[in-house]
């Protein structure tokens, strides 16, 4: 019997062969994610896959399953374990909610702030994208996650210990419901910034949304009917943690600017209440100072 390896496949024929597959599905990005698909399986990066020399059976056997996993509609983050979020690789998985790139903006929008800040409170933070940027971006400020979901906070507590571990400022973590009156009691009135990627998505579009938001947790989606049913009680707590003068960024869907608007003006707790896009232009951030 040969004990020779058979013969290697050819990775750009490899990588046609899956963008066929994900392009027939209406993928946004085929290309991009038949590559990424592959650079997690070989360990590479995207620009060193031409360089691979080929793929064993094994090895192709495998890729053919994660792109047929992707098809399906599994979100690729779930399949190579990492999601990026401005200069950060962060592991998630199923129960918390994948960062997306737009909510990048959320710290755009706070920078002036965030380069004097003390403290910046991240509400509702998930797999800890925001927080654990700010931590690395902005080294002197003290920085605080609260996420109430405990299958999320086991990602947060992953991340948080990795970055940590590679020389970002460690955060705090704290396990809560954003609501609570007594959430982060002793720094009421002393926050410099708070920052949030709530659950705001309207639970009447739930049909309407891709099958990869399934994959996401509903607590960290959805948010009542119309989307806000977090949002009173949240804003609550960003006036009483903020000083006079601090900055409150939220992110929400583009169905609620207006919405959100007018509950930070009736909240009579804000001045220089303002409405910002996203790179699509569409409403998505709210941002507004204490008074």
């Amino acid at each position: 019997m040969s004990c020779e390896p058979g013969p290697r496949l050819s990775v750009p024929a490899e990588l046609r062969a899956a963008v066929e597959v994900l392009a027939a599905t209406g993928a946004g990005s085929p290309r991009v994610d038949a590559e990424l698909l592959l650079a997690h399986l070989l360990g590479r990066s995207r620009t060193q896959l031409l360089l691979a020399g080929g793929l064993d059976a094994g090895t192709a056997v495998r890729y053919r399953e994660l792109v047929g996993q992707r098809a399906e509609g599994i979100p690729l983050q779930h399949l190579t374990g990492t999601a990026p979020f401005r200069h950060l690789e962060l592991v998630v998985g199923p129960g918390v909610f994948i960062p997306r790139p737009e909510t990048e903006l959320v710290l755009e929008l706070a920078t002036a702030q965030l380069r004097v800040a003390g403290t910046v409170v991240d509400l509702c933070a998930g797999s800890g994208a925001i927080a654990l940027a700010v931590a690395q971006e902005y080294p002197a400020a003290r920085v605080v996650a609260v996420e109430r979901s405990a299958a999320a906070l086991e990602w947060l507590r992953r991340n948080a210990t990795a970055r940590a571990a590679a020389g970002d400022r460690p955060i705090e973590v704290v396990p809560a419901d954003v609501t609570d009156p007594g959430l982060l009691a002793g720094l009421t009135g002393s926050v410099d910034v708070v920052l949030s990627n709530p659950p705001y998505v309207p639970e009447r579009l739930r049909a309407e949304l891709s099958v990869e938001v399934s994959h996401d947790p509903d607590e960290a989606v959805f948010a009542g009917e119309d989307g806000l049913a977090l949002m009173p009680g949240l804003l609550r707590t960003a006036a009483r943690l903020l000083r006079p003068g601090g900055l409150a960024v939220i992110e929400h869907d583009e169905s609620q600017p207006k919405s959100m608007t007018r509950l930070l003006i009736e909240g009579q707790s804000w001045h220089t209440v303002a409405a910002h896009t996203d790179l699509a232009g569409q409403a998505r951030f709210a941002t507004a100072h204490r008074r």
